[in-house]
């Protein structure tokens, strides 16, 4: 996009028409990409307006390609873009079909844009490969609602998309393919493999610690969506890609305690830890080596069994003579890893289509198992049925801008006025400054290219030779320029591909470079004015209200968790006394995923201030509360004495008053004061229970660190050894 994260002076030269920097692999996926769009429009363009003679047929083979080419960024190789298209094209013939039966009137055409706008840019919640396609059908209907009312074109029309689409196909299949990307269960199998080689250099005592530890960060970091192309993200709502997902998640928890662990283990390790390890190690060998397909999926049961005798076991040797806290706090953090290897390897089974339950582990943590496709969908979608949704938002603000679009174009009788549908979809933004910056790029741009086109409209006139000639050099120019480019070229460029098109299908005159510049402006001031009235802040708002949500969300379940724990009660796999607490952070913390992941394509703010909340951290925390939901304590123990469960209790009640005060994301931080335990507890409760102490110390603590960061500047934990 053009210079989005360029500050805004008020003098603006000539400079900032010229395109923004790109790399050298963008610049060239974006000149394969032309060349493909180019040869399958002209292939089905030239036969049907100078060997068939049939306008309609050509203007919709010229402008499929260009719509499932240029304006779709359909993800992923050659072979799947193909694929997307193929699949799309049920969905774009219905919307055809329907756009040229509501054309019959200007209230009947808005109604429908209104409906599809909506549902598309919800649909578009499914997965990347339905969100990749959302411009190419919302064009569909875009150009079939227009008047003329001809319905008895409507068999030219689907022809014209069948060739189009079928040339498409072939030519993002055949014709200078995007290469395949790195996919993301390799990504995930490297961390384990990285994962694996740590593990066992720890064991044998000849690594480093600290070096392991930045090792295995620097892998868990390579699993951020952020690093990897949105193409191979795993986003979709099926199952397999929600457990793909949740693999990487726990993988890179997994890989972050082990890098806690790592500087710990300088001294020989106890022997249940060194079994334990030495058993993590294998598992994450052998699910890496399930994700490559080289062997099934090993499950989560070995590592639960491992998990279940390490319970049984750990503790402090009898013989111990020195502080045995440090002890126990590497054997809580080894647990905790442990406990992410067990949802690591159960979603690894599930990524890899070999299972479809998960019978013993909690079920809040595989709802998704087993439960049809349709289903899923469904629930991704209903998700986002609530004013609280960037995703809701985003299909209200386009929807309307659309409508409002058409009723325009209708009302004014407007010459070739789908182009101010186009101009609003292509323009419109998720903020008003993004959408303004747009639009003022976009509208110089179509000037200029405005003016080209009349020149070259009158000094050809009705030479048809010409513009056959210009048309291939000159859509080349504009989807590889344009892209790239921003806005202004993309605008200037599309308004000479546009010229030379419509001049070979019927007369024109300068005027058609008149219209353009007429619709363009109508099309980026609709989409202006829904930009600043139809939540103008974009994500960045709406990150802050569901982080909120999230952290009132999520107290309630740290409160039970701990009680549980106190008391000596192990954590069923479903709890009466925090489904709905759960349920809520579950819900809440999609909705805020959805923020996050939306803010992270939004530019910044031009005068951002330094510090301020840390989003990632806030959705790792609410992680980290549902992990320990879910698994503490770790097996049935015996109630605390009345000093450590006093402890236990001020502790996660300076827990979750910090969590409802981060609420606030007030100015200066947050300050978290845990105090010690108290003074020779450790000695006096009998093993397992004086494990389950110090696991709710380290969570408690582990918690208290990711708020702090999560809220911002200021912020600090007293009292904590992290």
């Amino acid at each position: 996009m053009w210079h989005r994260g360029r500050p805004e002076g008020r003098a603006r030269s000539w400079r900032t028409l010229l395109p923004a920097p790109s790399s050298r692999a963008e610049s060239v996926g974006a000149a394969r990409r032309a060349v493909r769009v180019t040869v399958a429009a002209v292939a089905g363009f030239y036969p049907a307006v100078d060997l068939l003679d049939r306008p309609v047929f050509a203007l919709y083979a010229l402008f499929i390609p260009v719509a499932f080419g240029v304006m779709s960024p359909l993800p992923g190789s050659g072979r799947r873009r193909s694929g997307t298209v193929l699949r799309a094209v049920p969905a774009a013939a219905a919307l055809i079909t329907l756009g040229t039966y509501l054309a019959a009137a200007t209230w009947s055409a808005t109604l429908g844009m209104l409906v599809v706008g909506f549902t598309l840019v919800l649909a578009a919640s499914i997965g990347p490969r339905v969100t990749g396609v959302v411009p190419a059908l919302q064009l569909c209907y875009i150009l079939a609602c227009f008047p003329p009312y001809a319905p008895g074109t409507l068999p030219d029309r689907l022809a014209g998309l069948a060739v189009g689409a079928t040339l498409t196909i072939l030519c993002e299949w055949l014709l200078l393919p995007e290469p395949e990307q790195p996919s993301y269960r390799g990504r995930v199998a490297d961390a384990l493999e990285c994962a694996a080689h740590a593990a066992h250099g720890l064991l044998q005592g000849g690594a480093d610690g600290r070096e392991t530890a930045e090792r295995l960060r620097a892998a868990g970091r390579e699993l951020r969506f952020s690093r990897t192309a949105s193409g191979v993200r795993p986003t979709g709502a099926g199952a397999r890609e929600r457990a793909l997902a949740q693999a990487g998640y726990a993988t890179r928890r997994f890989l972050d305690l082990l890098a806690a662990l790592a500087p710990l283990l300088r001294a020989p390790a106890d022997l249940p830890s060194a079994m334990l390890l030495s058993g993590l190690a294998a598992a994450c060998a052998d699910e890496a080596a399930a994700l490559r397909g080289t062997r099934p999926a090993p499950g989560p049961e070995r590592v639960e069994e491992m998990i279940t005798q390490y319970a049984a076991v750990r503790g402090v040797p009898p013989d111990l003579r020195e502080d045995p806290h440090p002890l126990l706090r590497r054997q809580s953090t080894l647990l905790a890893a442990a406990v992410s290897a067990v949802t690591v390897s159960a979603a690894v089974s599930l990524a890899t289509g070999r299972r479809r339950s998960m019978p013993g582990l909690p079920l809040e943590q595989f709802w998704y198992a087993g439960a049809s496709t349709p289903r899923l969908w469904w629930v991704r979608i209903a998700g986002h049925l609530t004013p609280r949704s960037v995703v809701f938002q985003n299909a209200v603000r386009t929807a309307t801008g659309l409508a409002l679009a058409r009723l325009v174009a209708g009302s004014l009788d407007l010459s070739h006025g789908f182009w101010v549908l186009l101009g609003m979809l292509t323009l419109g933004r998720t903020t008003a400054g993004a959408t303004w910056s747009a639009v003022r790029s976009a509208t110089a741009g179509t000037l200029v290219g405005s003016l080209a086109a009349g020149a070259l409209l009158v000094s050809a006139g009705d030479m048809t030779e010409v513009y056959a000639a210009l048309l291939v050099p000159t859509m080349l120019v504009a989807f590889w320029v344009g892209p790239v480019g921003g806005p202004a070229w993309g605008q200037g460029l599309f308004t000479l591909v546009v010229s030379t098109a419509f001049a070979q299908i019927a007369p024109v005159t300068w005027q058609l470079a008149e219209a353009r510049i007429v619709d363009v402006l109508t099309g980026s001031v609709i989409g202006l004015v829904c930009g600043v009235l139809a939540w103008p802040a974009g994500a960045r708002g709406e990150m802050r209200r569901s982080a909120a949500a999230l952290f009132h969300a999520t107290a309630p379940l740290i409160r039970v968790t701990v009680d549980r724990a106190a008391t000596g009660h192990s954590a069923p796999t479903t709890r009466a006394d925090a489904a709905a607490a759960l349920r809520r952070t579950r819900r809440y913390w999609r909705i805020a995923h959805a923020s996050y992941a939306q803010l992270r394509t939004e530019p910044p703010p031009r005068h951002a201030p330094e510090g301020g909340p840390d989003w990632l951290a806030a959705l790792n925390f609410s992680s980290r509360v549902l992990v320990g939901a879910y698994w503490l304590p770790w097996s049935q123990g015996t109630a605390w004495p009345s000093d450590a469960a006093s402890w236990a209790w001020e502790a996660t009640d300076e827990v979750v008053a910090s969590t409802l005060r981060a609420a606030q994301f007030p100015a200066d931080g947050v300050t978290v004061r845990l105090a010690p335990l108290p003074p020779g507890v450790l000695t006096r409760i009998p093993a397992p229970s004086v494990s389950h102490l110090v696991d709710v110390e380290v969570w408690l603590h582990a918690l208290a660190s990711d708020l702090t960061t999560a809220v911002g500047a200021g912020s600090r934990v007293e009292g904590g050894f992290w």
